[in-house]
């Protein structure tokens, strides 16, 4: 069996939904956050959003790179994975976008 490496690189949906939900983590938009998700994650509570955001806008619209990892297939959702490393040293964050049908079921940034 072979191994095969290649430079993974996001389709250009994966990019704009998660440049949209980083975006209104950033603003603290929780409108435009949910707007295009699946019935759950829609779901997703206001204040429980508030809190996440609260704690990682400062972070994120400071000085970071973003870099695309790959991508898996579980339970039906086309699962990205994303690097978020800071300029300041601290920390590398690792996101991970789940998208089915072009509706977002999961957004987690740990």
């Amino acid at each position: 069996m072979g191994v095969l490496l290649s430079e993974a690189k996001p389709a250009k949906e994966d990019v704009e939904i998660f440049t949209k939900l980083y975006s209104a983590l950033e603003k603290k938009d929780y409108a435009s956050f949910v707007g295009d998700g699946e019935p759950a994650f829609r779901a997703f509570p206001e204040e429980q959003f508030d809190t996440v955001a609260t704690q990682l806008a400062p972070k994120l619209v400071g000085d970071h790179q973003v870099t695309y990892l790959g991508v898996l297939q579980q339970k039906g959702f086309r699962v990205t994975l994303w690097k978020v490393s800071f300029k300041d040293g601290s920390d590398d964050m690792l996101a991970t976008l789940s998208v089915r049908s072009g509706k977002v079921g999961g957004f987690f940034i740990r």
